[in-house]
């Protein structure tokens, strides 16, 4: 297969950049799930990042990033690297700048010019950071207890990322490289072509091996089990209804994990979850210890062209069997003044939000009060955006905004200190973010919402409720379990699917 980009990775390689080499398929019959039942491998750090829009048409671009070289962590405001993560799982070196900073320099080390001819859509540190990295940016306390025990942020940078092109059925197989100490340009390019035409020769393989689940052994019971007994859970309510009639705050989104044994591959959860709730943001990220499922409807911050945008989604319909229910649902929704009044307020945090990091003046919402209709509901959807001030970068913006209001309230600071405060866990990845900073500066991520933790055999799902003045602690409840049910709907189209002969193979 013809390697392209050769003579342009020789002369960056050359000047100490990094560079990228790539082969062209057709691939007008593989599909990202088929690539990555064959290609994946469990805890390695691999990943897969698709996209739904409106509920219904999947997205130009899928990407799916292979055998990681690096492995970044952070847990509080420590930060760790293993460089050597393809041949020595345990060989981190603690970095001595703060965490924040560790990322941007990271960051900064991953540019290269992109050449022309790929998809923008390029992907070479992808990762998620918790609710709790608030905290490398805003003095706020933890909650008591560890959640999950996971790290606060992870990235891994791959060595081969796969993008898939459907509108023009082609098949990007892309390695980026990455100076060394060696200096040796020609065995680092041959290095890349090797992978390449390693991951070339598995996909023409006519079989996906796939780890399959005894039948007996398949979990008969997925049930959404509560980490917060719904009593505390009224207890909370009330204590932060105490607090907005104090003029605290305006609105606080209180959340609870619920749990259940799961014992299937992770990635067969994604593939259930991508075809019940396909959203904007669906991602699988297969990390060492556990697996992150997710589908979430909401940006949390993207850096494009120098272009800060941010997305307010507060207010909620379900979707009508008819299209004139559709309709009528969607005038109910923009005519309810609770469901406007709580889109204006987070409307207002994110113009705030995109103002922190942009030049004065720029801040401007291009669409206000629009109906977004998703595979299950519909949304109320604003859309601000803003140029990047000179002085900042695409971390800046990210954390400008974060964490996002939809996750935590208004004012936001002080919400934050009641969540801490009331909820018993740390919320680990929920409210936090996944996404991945591109190497020319660019940057997407979602926040995490509609997402499973797969760990140790069980799987664990978070979702809040927006707790306001006159919150009933019974509908915001049903509001929290009506949330997390995508995922344990995906779970028992999993285990139904698990016996199946010949699924995915």
């Amino acid at each position: 297969m013809a390697l392209e980009g050769r003579a342009a990775a020789l002369e960056a390689l050359a000047q100490g950049r990094g560079a990228v080499v790539w082969q062209r398929l057709i691939a007008d019959i593989e599909t990202p799930v088929s690539a990555a039942l064959k290609l994946i491998e469990p805890g390695r750090g691999d990943w897969v990042l698709e996209s739904v829009e409106s509920g219904e048409t999947r997205g130009r671009y899928s990407l799916l990033g292979l055998d990681p070289d690096l492995m970044f962590e952070v847990t509080g405001d420590a930060a760790r690297i293993n460089r050597d993560w393809r041949s020595d799982r345990d060989a981190f070196q603690p970095l001595a700048t703060p965490a924040l900073q560790a990322l941007r320099d990271l960051v900064a080390e991953c540019r290269f010019d992109v050449p022309d001819g790929l998809p923008k859509a390029l992907a070479t540190l992808v990762g998620f950071f918790a609710y709790e990295t608030i905290g490398l940016v805003e003095r706020i306390p933890r909650a008591p207890g560890a959640g999950l025990g996971l790290p606060d942020m992870i990235f891994v940078r791959p060595t081969t990322i796969l993008v898939f092109d459907r509108l023009a059925d082609e098949l990007f197989l892309i390695a980026p490289i990455w100076p060394d100490k060696t200096g040796a340009i020609d065995r680092m390019i041959e290095a890349a072509q090797d992978r390449l035409d390693t991951i070339a020769a598995r996909l023409s393989s006519v079989s996906a091996h796939t780890e399959r689940a005894a039948t007996d052994a398949l979990p008969t019971d997925i049930a959404a089990n509560p980490a917060t007994p719904p009593a505390r859970f009224a207890e909370m309510v009330a204590t932060a209804k105490d607090y907005i009639a104090a003029g605290d705050i305006f609105q606080v989104v209180l959340s609870q994990r619920f749990s259940t044994p799961f014992d299937l591959p992770p990635f067969d959860l994604y593939r259930a979850l991508r075809r019940i709730n396909p959203s904007p943001f669906l991602y699988f990220l297969d990390l060492p210890g556990f697996a992150l499922i997710g589908s979430s409807p909401e940006i949390l911050v993207r850096v494009r062209d120098h272009e800060i945008t941010i997305r307010p989604i507060a207010g909620t319909r379900p979707r009508g069997r008819t299209s004139a229910e559709d309709a009528e649902n969607r005038e109910s929704l923009l005519a309810d003044p609770k469901e406007r009044a709580e889109h204006l307020m987070l409307l207002d945090l994110g113009r705030n939000d995109v103002g922190r990091a942009a030049v004065g003046g720029s801040v401007t919402v291009t669409d206000s009060y629009t109906v977004e209709f998703y595979s299950h509901v519909m949304h109320i959807v604003s859309n601000v955006i803003g140029r990047i001030a000179p002085d900042k970068d695409a971390i800046d913006a990210l954390f400008a905004g974060f964490p996002a209001g939809t996750v935590s309230g208004a004012p936001k600071v002080r919400a934050c200190q009641i969540i801490a405060e009331l909820e018993a866990d740390a919320r680990g990845p929920y409210a936090g973010g996944v996404g991945y900073f591109a190497p020319d500066g660019n940057m997407d991520s979602c926040i995490v919402l509609r997402t499973a933790i797969v760990k140790d055999g069980e799987m664990h799902v978070q979702a809040g409720a927006g707790i306001v003045a006159d919150s009933d602690p019974a509908y915001e409840q049903r509001e929290c379990e009506a949330k997390a049910g995508a995922l344990f709907a995906a779970a028992r189209e999993a285990v139904r699917l698990a016996g199946t002969p010949g699924y995915g193979q």
